[in-house]
């Protein structure tokens, strides 16, 4: 498949999070007795960083694939296969796995990295991940994997708060559509070529290169970038004229909630 084309430009107005500021909503916040806001109130007491997500995310990783390897008795490895989808030649289980979803610029994945930082960090994991918060028209993808290992990564990172991954992973569950895929996987881009997802919103920098964007691209109709570019690009307008149909009539959920 070749990548196909959302309607993004560059603007010079607000952001996603200023966007966010309406005060009447069409559909109703989510009501899991827990808000985004009060649980980035509770992040905010942790000195976490972007570079402190990567690491904890690569510790996490290594930990996972050294345990793979010891119980299938082969090579270790350093990473899931950034392959999203090696065929069900290469594994059997593949026969069963549902067809991917159709992609739709509307659908995106958020690396774990993102994940996390959005909750610890803020910045541009937060903005970018406010556009699926504050849009109940562009869907957030992910599997159990990969919200899995952002579970891990707060949990290391925010040991001072022993609730605050459960209470993190019990909201985002609210705002994420589940999709499957064969354990061994890279989690970001199997859920993007699974779910149909457009965008992969990751600071890896191994995964934004042109190099892996070309190999990606080939595999599967999605584009991998910062998640600065996906806030700084999104487009509302244009782009629920082109997957909803009618005229854009703004954020429809407060982000916080």
């Amino acid at each position: 498949m070749t990548a196909g084309r959302s309607p993004v430009r560059s603007r010079s107005g607000p952001g996603p999070t200023a966007l966010a500021t309406h005060t009447f909503f069409a559909v109703p916040p989510f009501e899991t007795g827990m808000s985004w806001r009060g649980l980035f109130e509770r992040a905010d007491a942790f000195d976490v960083d972007v570079p402190a997500v990567r690491a904890a995310l690569a510790d996490q990783r290594e930990a996972a694939t050294d345990e793979r390897a010891t119980a299938d008795g082969r090579p270790d490895e350093s990473e899931p296969t950034a392959d999203p989808d090696r065929g069900p030649d290469s594994d059997p289980d593949r026969e069963s796995e549902p067809d991917p979803v159709d992609s739709s610029p509307a659908r995106v994945v958020a690396d774990a990295d993102v994940l996390a930082a959005d909750l610890l960090v803020g910045g541009d994991a937060r903005d970018a991940l406010d556009v699926a918060r504050a849009h109940s028209w562009v869907t957030l993808v992910a599997s159990d994997p990969l919200l899995d290992e952002a579970e891990a990564v707060v949990a290391a990172l925010a040991a001072g708060d022993p609730d605050l991954a459960a209470d993190w992973r019990t909201q985002i569950e609210t705002l994420c559509e589940p999709v499957g895929h064969p354990a061994g996987d890279h989690p970001a881009l199997a859920s993007a070529y699974r779910g149909g997802a457009m965008h992969v919103l990751t600071f890896a920098e191994g995964l934004r290169s042109a190099g892996a964007g070309a190999a990606i691209r080939g595999r599967v109709e999605t584009s991998v970038k910062h998640p600065r570019a996906f806030a700084t690009l999104f487009d509302p307008e244009s782009l629920y004229e082109a997957v909803e149909g009618g005229e854009y009539p703004g954020p429809d959920r407060d982000p916080r909630e």
